[in-house]
């Protein structure tokens, strides 16, 4: 059913969604800024319609296509609805939130600001999707008598937010600036508190949630899923000429055209044949201290997870093999470790995965952690073990976490994962409100066989390979970036 609200800051009447049974209102595809040209930089809406219907999601910003139901194992009888795609039209955001905090004196909400991953490439999981739709957890929070408002952000991706070689701005992270500027503006008036936003991010969402708190974007919580700039890290001008001089290759049939001239089917089209599938951040002076500074954010929760298998479970036991060979004096004892021996090709695919899974997520994910600690802010620290619903031979694998915190399907055939996401979704509540999820000295771990459970002291190291983070911690990590380099350059697929 349709509802209209006076938007004071907006001078605006906004027309939005209000559910009937839970009374949850959703303000859907609201812009808050626009881009002049291609690769402009974005600029805030200085004069708002009158009325601004906010009734239908906004347009994503034009990709290449991914199947997000292959990575989640999502069935094929549950499709996905197609999303409309707008290269000026894709800075918009959606809100959810109870009738009741617009009511006038309603107290001021905490608010979770969401932005999607996708490799800094593809929207994956947007809240039309359905897989990171707010309403779920909105509505949880109203059930345990703490309510939030929630946000999620829609920005420019690929080519779209990289620019061409006269770009030197971080466009996509720009876009989710100025989204966080418009709720510090404009959220009071939806009953949201501006001075407590928790910004949380999965996978590339993730890292452009660590560069935020890295750049001192104004939040007080930060949560990264699944991913960090230690994924993904900024990279210098060099890298991201080379990006630009590949895309550009592959556009040399349209007579004429540039990277900012092109059709957008065509520009589209280039990044699919150039074959990059994940995008980085540029290296940029606000990045200077990035991986020390931990922002104006006081409190931080982490979680990991096990990453895809797409790409490496292709290789040779030989090539993987080479690969570990890149780390010089450390290349034996990395192979023993992880058991690379090319005759065991099985042995050396396993092995690399949980070599990638350590360096990029895991040993990052206990580094930040312990960064903040230091610094005197809490951090929180999960593990996420339950297995994907429909397929749990599948494993806990990456971004199974989106299909449990969001509840955006019908989880019941799986009393598991059902008890796993309503845990997380109130752990997560509790944190937005500026509660402690769990101690912070202590892991929280979700999962496996729906058991949720704060975990002794030697819990952590039962779960994860301690004694191979203890070792990595010891190596150069330019030499560790290079196995990863060689075992992961071109082969990263959210086709998992």
């Amino acid at each position: 059913m349709k509802t209209t609200y006076q938007h004071r800051a907006l001078n605006s009447t906004v027309k939005g969604l209000v559910e009937q049974d839970s009374g949850l209102v959703k303000f859907l595809g609201v812009p808050y800024g626009t881009v002049s040209e291609r690769f402009a930089r974005p600029q805030p809406i200085e004069s708002w319609q009158t009325s601004l219907d906010c009734t239908r999601h906004g347009p994503r910003c034009p990709q290449t296509v991914v199947d997000v139901g292959h990575l989640l194992r999502i069935p094929l009888d549950q499709s996905l609805p197609v999303e409309h795609e707008d290269e000026f039209g894709c800075l918009n955001l959606d809100v959810v939130l109870p009738k009741e905090s617009l009511a006038q004196h309603a107290k001021d909400l905490p608010v979770l600001a969401w932005i999607h991953g996708g490799s800094q490439a593809n929207t994956f999981g947007s809240a039309a999707s359905g897989v990171c739709d707010m309403t779920t957890i909105v509505k949880h929070a109203v059930a345990v008598e703490k309510p939030i408002i929630a946000v999620s952000i829609q920005y420019r991706l690929n080519i779209f937010a990289f620019g061409d070689s006269s770009t030197m701005a971080n466009l996509a992270l720009e876009d989710q600036a100025l989204a966080l500027r418009w709720i510090q503006k404009h959220i009071k008036d939806f009953g949201g508190d501006p001075e407590r936003v928790t910004l949380a991010g999965e996978s590339a969402g993730a890292v452009y949630t660590h560069a935020h708190v890295a750049i001192n974007s104004p939040l007080s919580q930060a949560i990264l899923s699944s991913g960090s700039l230690h994924l993904s890290p900024p990279q210098p001008p060099e890298k991201a000429a080379a990006m630009h001089d590949l895309v550009f290759k592959h556009l040399q049939g349209s007579s004429g055209h540039t990277l900012k001239n092109v059709p957008v089917s065509e520009l589209v089209e280039a990044v699919e044949k150039s074959g990059i599938k994940s995008w980085f951040l540029k290296m940029e002076p606000p990045f200077k201290n990035w991986r020390t500074n931990t922002g104006c954010a006081q409190r931080i929760l982490i979680s990991d997870a096990v990453i895809w298998r797409e790409g490496i479970w292709a290789m040779k036991g030989d090539a993987i093999t080479a690969a570990f060979d890149m780390a010089g004096e450390h290349s034996h004892e990395l192979k023993r470790m992880y058991a690379i021996y090319p005759e065991r090709p099985s042995s050396c695919k396993i092995g690399a995965l949980d070599f990638i899974n350590d360096w990029k997520f895991l040993l990052p994910a206990e580094s930040i952690a312990q960064q903040w600690r230091e610094q005197g802010k809490a951090a929180f620290r999960c593990l996420i073990d339950e297995r994907n619903p429909w397929q749990p031979s599948n494993g806990a694998h990456h971004a199974v976490d989106l299909v449990l915190l969001f509840g955006g399907f019908d989880l019941s055939f799986s009393p598991g994962a059902q008890h796993v996401a309503e845990t997380m979704r109130t752990r997560w509540i509790d944190f937005i409100h500026s509660g402690d999820p769990w101690s912070p000295q202590s892991y929280f771990a979700f999962g496996p066989y729906g058991r949720c459970e704060e975990l002794p002291h030697n819990g952590f190291s039962l779960r994860r390979r301690a004694r191979q983070l203890e070792y990595l911690a010891t190596v150069d990590p330019s030499l560790l970036d290079k196995v990863l380099v060689t075992l992961a350059a071109g082969r990263i697929s959210l086709n998992n």
